[in-house]
């Protein structure tokens, strides 16, 4: 206690230091601490459920109905089995959406899980019938949602919830901590899978073969191992996939579905997509939020050695008066261990907001982020541990300096405005911190020119005047004959809303994420692998090109003639061009596709060649595509989207006239807006989250190095002032004082940017799926780092520079 007394009152008496100290410190460990409880949440911390460690997912993606009957059939060989499917629920009676996160749940979902209700119950096998168990549809519902839309109201056990037009009584409220299985994301409704019918009615997926759609955990037995455990499953892998094998595949397809093995993956921390979309882009971030802490490390180990050889006579009486090396030592690694505690303490604080910015962030308007990121043993473990670890890389060499001081050395040292040793641990700290500054620049960069990059992609079409309204008229229990005449209908009323221009219907909107593909043969060229001869596939109305602002290069567009039992036709793009026809030009082409119930094989002739636009995602090349007219689509989806093209001003502001427009053709049609440029920003997040963090800690890390690099200089200077003093008085030129002290600095700074160019050479190619646009090795990016850094140099070493040139050499002199 003694010597954490003394610390503080020794720190109070320096505040500039110890706050710059501080508050480096607070910024380094709260980034560190921040990104640290992003990573715990989405990729360390268990399910809040019971023992997780026995839970294993049947590893592949997703799985059908009929395979996880057959699986829940034969699941004696482990403690338990559930399934389940995230999805999104529509709330609302009619019109416009009010959707909710929502899980498709087995019976034993919870069971397996080992959750309880809070209030109520939860549902079990008898409520996973067919049509509803004895209560009927039942639903149980999560414990904010319960907050949020009922108030917390105690009588919401019986209540009736409308769940896609459907009546589910609530029977049940989980516990505040049970988000469900997939981290990342939380779930507000949840209903037995053997309800899914009353929903989709005829378009049911529960005995449909083709239809992936669930995931698959299982429970192993006590003392049961994974190898076991995937053993069992194999064994009965056989009678599974002959009693699911789906019926309309080709042959090649049944041999790999028959002889694909089963295998399982440890599930204690759940499933999540998030996970596998944001691990690599975390662990990056986290790599350079530890970089600046250690620049902000090397900058406070200067600034404690500059303030330990500013108390080398203090120090030295008191070695004079009887204390050892080992207690001054000691209390200068006390000094230091309070500063980073405090500093700790703030970045507490720090890592809270920032955590809590970052996981905004990182959602969107119609996909919401959940990350729990309160505090737990771990990430208070890791805040104490950065600290302990950062008061030893700052404080050691400080304490070790100091307490090598020699009383009389010191004490006639005293006076003087010389200190006679060359501070040469100073210079290496600076140049680590110029060489960690580069590292950290060059990342920026990447990072800022990838976001750049997409940013400014040719998309093929403009996004900024559209509004997109996806109607899902699967209540309507249309059959796919139908389906076409209904969105043209749908088509004719958006067009009569004043303020739109133009409108279309189309299968996939752009950049949603969505994708509908096939394999063609071209007329007359030779058979090849299906895999060899995908394209992707949009279908879509007339005036769907000019909609959204894509070229038509050659030929004609659909037109109101291409009709069932017209003659079949279609539109490819370049990129379809370039890979089937060698780039010539395809019209009057013809390809032949397996499409609709019959999967009978179509030859269409392509009458239309438009530009390339992006259909998933930025990131991907535009693959090949080929778009159908919807009056000739006997399979067309039940659910579309109706894009219009705003007269002039926000097309947000159509958005009411247009929702009671579409309900004017059937009031039971689901719709949900959202604007096509919000939608290709969202396809941007994980870009642009990335560009800004590096950005931010890139800067960060640049004014930590100047000001590592300003106090170094200026401390040089005050030690050779005697020195510079006799040079000008001997003759030297002010400009001559200048150039000598930017030798210095040019020096430091050449050797920390030769360093850290060869570092980020080897490092670049860790990041390199993360880039767009750009090699890892850009030669523009690190010339542009080094000389930021020569410029950030160059300014931090002018400045004391000047101060050096004006030394009055008669008054340097007489204090000689």
């Amino acid at each position: 206690m003694h010597d954490i007394r003394d610390a503080f009152r020794s720190l109070v008496a320096t505040p500039v230091v110890t706050a710059v100290a501080v508050l480096s410190l607070a910024l380094g460990i709260g980034a560190n601490t921040a990104i640290f409880s992003i990573l715990d949440s989405l990729i360390l911390r268990t399910l809040p459920v019971q023992d997780p460690e026995e839970l294993v997912i049947i590893d592949r993606g997703s799985w059908t109905n009929p395979i996880w009957e057959a699986i829940r059939d034969r699941q004696d060989a482990f403690a338990s089995a559930m399934a389940w499917s995230s999805t999104r629920f529509n709330l609302a009676p009619g019109g416009q959406t009010e959707m909710a996160d929502g899980i498709w749940a087995s019976g034993d979902f919870f069971r397996v899980l080992g959750t309880s209700a809070m209030l109520g119950r939860v549902f079990t096998r008898e409520d996973d019938r067919r049509g509803g168990g004895p209560d009927g549809p039942v639903a149980v519902i999560s414990y904010n949602f319960w907050q949020r839309r009922f108030g917390g109201a105690a009588d919401v056990i019986g209540k009736p919830l409308m769940v896609e037009r459907v009546t589910y009584t609530i029977i049940g409220v989980t516990p505040p901590e049970f988000f469900g299985t997939e981290v990342g994301r939380k779930f507000d409704v949840a209903i037995p899978i053997g309800s899914e019918p009353l929903i989709r009615g005829k378009e049911s997926s529960l005995d449909r073969r083709s239809n992936w759609w669930l995931s698959i955990m299982l429970r192993l037995k006590p003392g049961q191992n994974m190898d076991a455990a995937t053993a069992a499953l194999r064994a009965m892998q056989p009678q599974i996939r002959d009693l699911t094998m789906p019926q309309d595949w080709p042959e090649q397809y049944k041999k790999t579905y028959i002889n694909e093995g089963f295998s399982l993956i440890p599930a204690a921390t759940g499933s999540s997509g998030l996970r596998r979309r944001y691990q690599q882009p975390l662990t990056a971030i986290m790599v350079v939020v530890a970089l600046v802490l250690l620049i902000a490390c090397a900058n406070i180990a200067n600034l404690l050695l500059a303030r330990a050889n500013a108390r080398r006579h203090e120090l030295s009486v008191r070695v004079a008066l009887g204390a050892s090396k080992f207690r001054i030592a000691r209390q200068l690694l006390t000094e230091s261990l309070v500063v980073s505690g405090v500093g700790a303490l703030i970045g507490l604080f720090f890592a809270r907001l920032g955590s809590e910015l970052l996981v905004r962030q990182l959602s969107s308007s119609t996909n919401t982020v959940f990350l729990d990121i309160g505090l737990d043993w771990r990430i208070l473990g890791f805040t104490a541990l950065v600290a302990v670890a950062t008061a030893v890389l700052f404080g050691v060499a400080p304490a070790l300096r100091a307490s090598g001081v020699q009383p009389n050395e010191a004490l006639k040292e005293q006076g003087r405005g010389v200190i006679g040793e060359r501070f040469g641990l100073g210079n290496v700290l600076v140049v680590v911190q110029v060489a960690l500054s580069v590292v950290l620049v060059v990342a920026a960069g990447l990072f800022v020119r990838t976001f750049s990059s997409l940013a400014h992609v040719n998309l093929g079409f403009e996004h900024e005047p559209i509004l997109v309204a996806n109607v899902n008229a699967q209540r309507l229990q249309l059959d796919p004959p139908q389906r076409p005449e209904f969105f043209e209908r749908m088509r004719q009323a958006a067009l009569t809303v004043p303020g739109v221009a133009i409108a279309a219907v189309s299968a996939v909107t752009p950049v949603s994420g969505s994708v509908w593909n096939n394999a063609i043969e071209i007329a007359g060229a030779p058979p090849s692998p299906d895999r060899e001869r995908m394209t992707n596939i949009n279908v879509l109305t007339p005036t769907w090109f000019r909609t959204m602002g894509t070229r038509l290069l050659a030929g004609r567009d659909f037109t109101d003639r291409d009709v069932s039992g017209a003659p079949l036709v279609a539109i490819v793009n370049e990129a379809f061009a370039r890979k089937y026809f060698a780039g010539e030009n395809p019209i009057g082409r013809r390809i032949i596709m397996r499409s609709g119930p019959s999967r009978e094989p179509q030859e269409r002739e392509v009458v239309g060649y438009v530009e390339d636009a992006v259909y998933r995602s930025l990131r991907e090349p535009v693959p090949p595509t080929t778009y159908l007219p919807l009056p000739q689509q006997t399979d067309a989806p039940s659910s579309m989207g109706v894009s219009v093209r705003a007269a002039g001003g926000s097309p947000a502001l159509l958005t009411k006239n247009l929702a009671s427009a579409l309900a004017g053709v059937n009031k039971d049609v689901a719709i949900t807006f959202r604007l096509l440029s919000e939608q290709v920003n969202a396809s941007l997040i994980q870009e642009r989250v990335v560009a800004i963090l590096s950005g931010f800690f890139g800067g960060l890390a640049l004014l930590l190095a100047a000001l590592g690099l300003y106090g170094v200089t200026s401390y040089a200077v005050s030690r050779r002032r005697t020195e510079i003093g006799i040079r000008m008085a001997l003759g030297a030129a002010p400009g001559g004082v200048v150039r000598m002290v930017l030798r210095r600095v040019a020096l430091l700074v050449g050797a920390g940017v030769i360093v850290g160019a060869g570092v980020s050479l080897w490092a670049s190619r860790f990041v390199t799926t993360l880039l767009y646009g750009l090699q890892p090795r850009d030669p523009a990016t690190l010339v542009g780092a080094a000389l930021v850094l020569s410029l950030i140099g160059a300014v931090a070493g002018w400045i004391p520079a000047r101060r050096a040139a004006r030394i009055d050499p008669a008054r340097v002199l007489r204090e000689g």
